[in-house]
């Protein structure tokens, strides 16, 4: 029987049971292979985040957009103006609020967003081949859970406020 750090690969010993370093490794690895599955969508992979997150929720404006995406309200802006122009999106009037403007995702766009995700699904699989069926959707449920969380995360101590708060 082999053991989880002969599984991993040629990292250094003990880096492996570094959380920083395999994120880094599988954003990494996603992030050079995902590219080209949403680069045909203005704005690439986050065009992609707001049109699955248009298309998934009740009509939002582009200002919470920005915030549940966390991309600056003015590139947001120039992000919805390119899907726009592709005809994407569209902007209406928020019933609730007329001075408010709702983005909504087209029939081109839903199109469009079937064929990034089959692409995007294709580079997932790839990437997680070494795991089964359950293993993958384990593994995206965990980092789902993680990332909601992080929203909460506080920064870590300096190695100076570790000494301080150990009196030394």
């Amino acid at each position: 029987m082999t053991s989880s750090r002969e599984q991993v690969g040629p990292a250094a010993p003990g880096l492996e049971d570094e959380l920083g370093w395999s994120l880094h490794r599988v954003a990494t690895a996603f992030r050079q292979t995902a590219l080209t599955a949403v680069d045909d969508l203005p704005g690439g992979p986050r065009g992609y985040q707001v049109l699955v997150a248009v298309q998934a929720g009740p009509p939002s404006s582009q200002l919470a957009l920005a915030q549940r995406l966390a991309i600056d309200k003015t590139a947001m802006t120039y992000l919805v103006d390119d899907l726009q122009a592709a005809g994407l999106v569209t902007r209406r009037p928020d019933p609730a609020d007329r001075r408010v403007r709702q983005v909504v995702v087209t029939a081109e766009g839903r199109a469009a967003l079937e064929r990034s995700r089959a692409a995007l699904r294709a580079v997932e699989g790839r990437l997680l081949g070494d795991l089964d069926a359950d293993e993958s959707a384990q593994l995206r449920r965990l980092l789902a859970r993680v990332a909601h969380a992080s929203d909460q995360a506080e920064p870590c101590l300096t190695s100076e406020q570790v000494r301080a708060a150990a009196g030394g």
